[in-house]
């Protein structure tokens, strides 16, 4: 035990979620490289194109929200994907603010090829269906909670800031 009162081992970086989930994150990516390269897509890339097969023509704080990704960090990767020529970005007509991503012909016909992408992951991880749901699901839960606790935690240092 520390002077603390908390077992040592708890610091230990083999004992951080955080770690195994940011370790986890990284051999996605690498898997995912290479199953993309075929696409020509980087991973976050993918991550847009999946939100437009999936919703359509979006504005790009949309995506951006869908992705969890701000504005500086989404700019880059629709320009990379509009000179590829898989989306087109445009002014909204309702709001001169507002950006919206289109696909082209070649982003649309570009999900067939993708198709294959998720049994390959899915093989990949060498788990069932069901683990992978329950994984899922248990992640979002995660997600939700830390998001919850960041709010709180916000909350609680404006407070503590007020007089």
């Amino acid at each position: 035990m520390t002077t603390s009162g908390a077992p040592a081992d708890l610091l230990h970086l083999d004992k951080q979620i955080c770690f195994s989930l940011s370790a986890a994150s990284r051999a996605f990516n690498s898997v995912y490289r290479v199953l993309l390269k075929d696409l020509g897509l980087t991973y976050p890339q993918y991550l847009v194109m999946l939100v437009l097969w999936e919703h359509g023509e979006l504005p790009v704080k949309a995506v951006g929200e869908h992705l969890r990704l701000d504005s500086g960090t989404l700019s880059p990767l629709l320009k990379r994907l509009e000179a590829a020529g898989l989306v087109r970005r445009e002014r909204s007509a309702r709001d001169e603010r507002s950006v919206e991503v289109h696909l082209t012909e070649e982003g649309t016909a570009l999900r067939e090829r993708a198709q294959r992408v998720p049994q390959r992951i899915m093989a990949a991880t060498g788990f069932e269906l069901d683990e992978l749901r329950d994984l899922h699901a248990r992640l979002d839960r995660l997600t939700a909670a830390l998001d919850a606790a960041a709010r709180d935690t916000a909350a609680l240092e404006e407070t503590a800031d007020c007089p």
